[in-house]
């Protein structure tokens, strides 16, 4: 029984962290190549972009037309980031600047041979076997490659999160006190049970 309790617990602890890493903004110091936009068709990778009522065009649920921003990193890699509005839905950054973004983006295109650097702030993944983009949130011009940011929008996030979470959680824990008092002690030997099933 221990084993299928820690079990759980890893895979729920898996299961956040991948949920954070993907949601939680993360910023990157890149040189922009090339910007433009593509006819996409959206099939079973769905879940990685945004829902088509935000500012993309949908046309018969399956192709949309999506910016795209191409960028290299400092170590000569490229990386390709999506700019999709995020609208009202999940991840929550109520985004509906993705001209504005693919504008500011162009202005500031580069080549190797006079570099401007640039840090993006994205959320999201990268995985060229499945065609998932990161999306981009904003772009700012940079000093250099070198340049060092504290991740003051994960923190923020973190924040935010941790209060919203911390608030359901006194909710809940309030309704579970009124439904105790009204359930009586067969509630009570429930919790009682579950309690000393996590400890052992």
């Amino acid at each position: 029984m221990r084993y299928v309790k820690w079990g759980i617990l890893t895979v729920l602890g898996l299961l956040i962290a991948g949920f954070l890493n993907y949601t939680l903004p993360q910023r990157d110091v890149v040189r922009i190549t090339n910007t433009y936009n593509r006819l996409t068709t959206i099939g079973s990778n769905w879940m990685f972009y945004a829902s088509s009522d935000s500012g993309t065009n949908a046309q018969g649920g399956q192709n949309r037309d999506i910016f795209f921003i191409e960028a290299v990193r400092p170590n000569g890699k490229p990386i390709v980031y999506r700019n999709e509005d995020t609208g009202w839905v999940w991840p929550p950054y109520f985004k509906y600047d993705s001209s504005n973004l693919q504008a500011q983006a162009a202005d500031r295109k580069s080549t190797q041979a006079q570099p401007e650097w640039v840090a993006i702030t994205h959320y999201g993944w990268r995985m060229a076997w499945l065609s998932v983009y990161p999306n981009a949130l904003s772009v700012r011009t940079v000093e250099g490659p070198d340049v060092k940011l504290f991740p003051w929008p994960a923190i923020i996030t973190v924040g935010a999160l941790l209060a919203l979470v911390l608030t359901v959680w006194r909710l809940v824990v309030m309704v579970g006190r009124r439904f105790a008092d009204d359930v009586g002690d067969r509630t009570d030997g429930i919790r009682s049970r579950f309690w000393r099933w996590f400890r052992n």
